[in-house]
């Protein structure tokens, strides 16, 4: 069996079980692969065992990665989970069907205005700084509200949700206690944007917690495609 594939089935197993042990069914959260660094051929591979949502770090890199497999894969979804410079927001707002990385209301309105009228809205989900880290990108939890509320009402952007980076740590409870503070504010946040529906976090090594902290989409690399290509 192709590695990848046996990799995909591994993380679709650790899903159900961190599901089922917190008393949700496994439908209820998603796996984003996350390809960056890797060629399209491993996008292809994971594609073809029955993956559709891509997650992209770096602009150029997935805009040839999304023309090459566009005739192959038809009905692949692609999110960029990366920073998003405002150079680049055209490109993004013509390829892209998600930005998970959105935090300043400039990058919202140039995606709103440059996404293409023949196109659906362009979902969005704000990053969240849930551990106020001052060199992490994202919005503060506390000025979170007011930027949702702008950015759901611009024509060209639909607003899914949030996505968050916790700390790199190794303090379990401190984990725990940043994504139960995202799972909060999500879930006050859903109560006033009827289109909310994903709390985007968990990686690789902290599926499982997230998991039980509510996350509806894990972004899992490492544990599908392997290390990192540098």
């Amino acid at each position: 069996m192709n590695t990848i594939l046996q990799q995909l089935h591994l993380v679709h197993d650790r899903i159900a079980a961190a599901a089922t042990d917190c008393d949700r069914h496994p439908n209820e959260v998603q796996l984003l692969a996350v390809s960056k660094t890797k060629p399209a051929a491993d996008v292809l591979t994971a594609y073809q065992a029955g993956q559709r949502q891509f997650g992209e770090n770096y602009v150029q890199e997935a805009i040839d990665k999304i023309q090459t497999l566009k005739a192959q894969c038809p009905g692949i979804c692609w999110h960029l989970i990366g920073p998003l410079q405002s150079n680049k927001t055209r490109q993004v707002a013509e390829a892209f069907d998600w930005v998970q990385s959105v935090d300043r209301l400039k990058i919202a309105e140039r995606l709103s205005a440059q996404r293409p009228g023949n196109m659906r809205p362009l979902n969005i989900c704000l990053q969240v700084n849930i551990s106020q880290e001052a060199n992490k990108s994202g919005v503060l939890p506390s000025e979170a509200d007011a930027l949702a509320a702008a950015i759901a009402a611009l024509p060209g952007l639909c607003l899914r949700g949030l996505m968050a980076i916790p700390e790199a740590t190794d303090n379990s409870d401190k984990l725990t206690t940043q994504l139960l503070e995202l799972q909060q504010l999500f879930d006050r946040m859903a109560e006033k944007y009827p289109d909310m529906d994903t709390l985007s976090m968990g990686m690789s090594n902290d599926l499982e917690l997230a998991v039980a902290c509510g996350s509806t989409l894990v972004r899992v690399g490492t544990a599908i495609f392997g290390s990192r290509n540098v």
